[in-house]
């Protein structure tokens, strides 16, 4: 089992930027494949990137490609999530995941964190 704890959310002005951090404990790290998604007030929860337990192989939803990078430092326990350019419609509520498969944490990861708070404001 894996505990998540998301970091680094904040409040930003458009086309700025943000790191979110992703910190993992109680399993081994670098056995899983990690992702991000996240919720929008009144909307789904969402797929937004996800990275393979090498870190060799990425996803990105494509409404983040090109602005979001998804990597993680095993030897840290720590997956992140770079967003760029970012504008009003990417606020919301972002959630690291976790699963052993890569296929599995885009579709339906098993271990969530608790999520942490994005604003973009125009």
């Amino acid at each position: 089992q894996v505990q998540l704890v998301e970091s680094g959310g904040g409040l930003v002005q458009a086309v700025g930027s943000l790191r979110l951090s992703c910190a993992a404990s109680g399993s081994t790290f670098s056995s899983y494949a990690m992702a991000w998604f996240r919720q929008a007030p009144g909307k789904e929860r969402e797929f937004v990137a996800a990275i393979s337990w090498p870190g060799v192989t990425t996803s990105y939803a494509d409404s983040v490609k090109s602005r979001f990078t998804i990597a993680r430092v095993n030897v840290k326990n720590t997956v992140y999530l770079q967003m760029n350019s970012l504008n009003p419609e990417d606020t919301a509520v972002y959630y690291c995941a976790a699963h052993t498969t890569f296929q599995a944490v885009v579709g339906g990861p098993r271990y969530w964190g608790q999520g942490t708070q994005v604003t973009v404001s125009s």
